[in-house]
């Protein structure tokens, strides 16, 4: 979503009333995670829609496939960028793959010249009966952008290859769209509308725009949420007892704003940016009220760890359903199921096992087959089910057995059920157990000669500029040095395992700085483990050279952790934070 710099001053036409659908939601709607407050309302009673379940796994996969691209790239998706051609190109050869008629749209007066992509299904209804799905591709140079708007592409992208696999018949054509130059104001879409032609807009019967659908302390937000438009949106959401509200805060602020300019119907999901959330909706809905929706909006924290997978699945749930309760014809439901795994984590210890139950559900047409196996495991540990296969609606017990020299540490096992479709879901185990120690030198890319990889950073943190020298190689990481107001960050996830005897963590660090002080804090580095503090320095800790700095970071074994180093100087006189040779070593 781009930043607001006035007040939406949005004329909207006088509401229409909410007509009910002669639609019914899926089955799938009753497997969605419930809401964290009041329990949901019962849903609508209405005739049977084979909207299939999108698999919120495989959504998330593709967030860490734009997250892969924003580390590759300069940490970032903003259009002009690299890693805005790529997250073209991912999308594009995604979508061609199964059968999509792709057009890549060069926007000429974006700020930043790019391709829109607009995807269509062939076949279903004359050129004249269009409905279209939009999200914006593109990021803010700050961060990776995955919930603003990874979250929304890529919601969008598995509808269009679940579309593409079922391949119903249709009553409306189906177009889907990714936009350039969002975050510029609203520069794509707004140039696709006034590409078309009087007759081609009357073609669009309703534009749905899909922005930040994955906030973790977020609402569930409808645009013009009253509209005849909005309803199949507004009836999946009332189905979860989510009370969904108008979209205040986004109002002028997204792409669906040049569709309703062009005189298109328009509404779409969002669950909110900065906005705060109020005690009466942190009550309805759970999270944290007078705190933003999306405390990482337009920040480098807005990674693949700020995405909220239930607001992810029921956004992606809710799509499926508006498409195919506007465009897909009717006849028999085909068949679906979902797979659930309760509890969703557990640990074993070296030698022993545990279990879990794998339950699944028919959410379309008739019961069928699911065979169940597994995948993620780390070494020393099997997974078995019994029985290894159920008739969807029955359930099975998982086990999960660790030998004597299993590797411990945190996991994720994948459940994969297969019929006529494959639905997944995860089990995040933890082995423990001092009978060996898998330990090594955990810190990818421990120099930084690799560049982003493995690393999250801000802009041109990671960097091989001769002005200030690497500890060792040529590359290192440089936090501050503006000599003006500015934070920046430096992260890596880490697996820590458990059964080793020591546990160290190393950095050189080489500071120097224009203060003049010898007493006052002015500019700061926090090093931080699992969001503890180890330790802060400042101006005052200048050096002529780099000084090896270590920790004993005993009590993260068995944990997965992010080290995080974050400088933030102030508004005058620079200070240099350079960080070289990062090991964390567990022996």
């Amino acid at each position: 979503m781009r930043r607001s710099t006035v007040t939406a001053g949005l004329a909207f036409a006088a509401a229409l009333a909410l007509t009910t659908s002669t639609a019914t939601l899926p089955a799938a709607a009753a497997q969605a995670p419930a809401a964290p407050a009041p329990a949901p309302a019962a849903a609508p009673a209405v005739a049977a829609l084979a909207a299939p379940d999108i698999s919120v796994t495989n959504v998330q996969a593709h967030l860490s496939q734009f997250q892969s691209i924003a580390t590759s790239n300069g940490g970032n998706r903003r259009s002009g960028s690299a890693g805005y051609t790529a997250s073209v190109n991912y999308v594009k050869s995604k979508l061609q793959a199964v059968g999509y008629t792709v057009t890549e749209q060069n926007c000429t007066n974006c700020t930043y010249p790019g391709n829109n992509v607009i995807a269509e299904w062939p076949g279903g209804a004359p050129a004249d009966q269009v409905i279209m799905f939009g999200a914006h591709l593109d990021g803010v140079t700050a961060g990776p952008g995955i919930n603003d708007n990874a979250s929304g592409s890529s919601v969008l992208l598995e509808n269009a290859l679940v579309l593409a696999q079922q391949n119903p018949s249709l009553t409306k054509r189906v177009r889907f769209a990714w936009w350039n130059g969002e975050e510029q104001g609203l520069q794509g879409s707004k140039f696709y509308v006034n590409s078309l032609s009087t007759a081609q807009k009357g073609y669009i019967k309703g534009y749905y725009n899909f922005d930040m659908v994955a906030s973790t302390n977020g609402g569930y937000f409808i645009n013009r949420v009253t509209s005849t438009t909005a309803a199949p949106l507004k009836a999946y959401w009332d189905s979860l007892g989510l009370s969904p509200e108008e979209n205040v805060e986004g109002q002028g602020r997204s792409d669906d704003y040049s569709f309703q300019q062009g005189g298109i119907p328009t509404s779409g999901y969002a669950m909110g940016a900065s906005a705060r959330k109020t005690s009466a909706q942190a009550a309805k809905w759970g999270g944290t009220a007078n705190a933003s929706y999306d405390p990482c909006y337009h920040r480098s924290c807005d990674t693949t760890s700020n995405i909220n997978a239930t607001g992810l699945n029921r956004s992606a749930d809710g799509v499926a359903y508006a498409i195919w309760d506007q465009a897909v014809g009717g006849g028999t439901p085909s068949n679906d199921f979902s797979v659930a795994v309760s509890p969703t984590a557990g640990s074993v210890a070296r030698g022993a096992s545990t279990t879990a139950t794998v339950s699944t559900a028919t959410t379309s047409g008739s019961a069928q087959t699911v065979a169940l196996s597994a995948s993620g495991a780390p070494s020393g540990v099997t997974v078995s089910f019994s029985p290894s296969s159920v008739t969807s609606g029955g359930s099975s017990t998982m086990t999960i057995a660790a030998s004597a020299s299993a590797a411990t540490g945190t996991y994720t096992v994948t459940v994969t059920g297969t019929g006529s479709a494959t639905r997944t879901a995860t089990y995040s185990v933890t082995v423990t157990g001092t009978g060996g120690c898998a330990g090594g030198q955990l810190v990818g890319n421990s120099g930084f000669e690799s560049g982003a990889t493995v690393w999250t950073a801000s802009s041109g943190v990671i960097t091989n500029s001769a002005s200030q020298a690497a500890h060792a190689g040529s590359y290192k990481a440089w936090l501050g040095g503006y000599g003006a107001s500015r934070t920046q960050t430096l992260s890596q996830s880490l697996a820590v395992p458990a059964g080793c005897a020591s546990y160290t963590l190393s950095f050189w660090l080489h500071i120097d700085t224009a203060e003049t002080t010898s007493t006052r804090q002015y500019d700061k580095l926090t090093v931080a483990v699992g969001g503890t503090t180890l330790a802060t320095y400042s101006n005052l800790n200048k050096a002529t050279g780099y000084v090896q700095r270590t920790f004993d970071v005993a009590a993260y074994a068995g944990q997965t952790v992010t080290l995080t180093f974050a400088g933030v100087e102030d508004a005058s006189l620079q200070t240099s934070f350079v960080v070289d040779d990062v090991t964390l070593t567990a022996s």
